[in-house]
């Protein structure tokens, strides 16, 4: 009887070991996953200051392009004028 108690003993002890290692393991695990993650948050995050400035200059685009037309329809205002004038002449 000693010696199934002994044996019980040993096995759980055995079964202790795995156990902790299993939980080594998932602590490992768990901690790189944590670094993926937090990783992967810093890359969101650089990519959304990238969308950010992307969205900036194409509103700096839209507006050089719309002073760039009202100069155009200056001009063409101008040019008009200066058509109707030589006409009338």
């Amino acid at each position: 009887m000693l010696d199934e108690l002994a044996s019980s003993v040993g096995e759980m002890r055995d079964s202790i070991g795995e156990i902790r290692d299993s939980v080594d393991g998932l602590r490992i695990t768990a901690q790189a996953l944590l670094q993926v993650a937090a990783q992967n948050q810093r890359n969101m995050e650089l990519v959304q200051q990238e969308i950010e400035l992307s969205k900036e200059d194409m509103k700096l685009v839209k507006q050089r392009q719309a002073e760039t037309d009202e100069r155009f329809n200056v001009l063409l205002e101008e040019l008009r004028y200066l058509i109707r004038r030589n006409d009338g002449d």
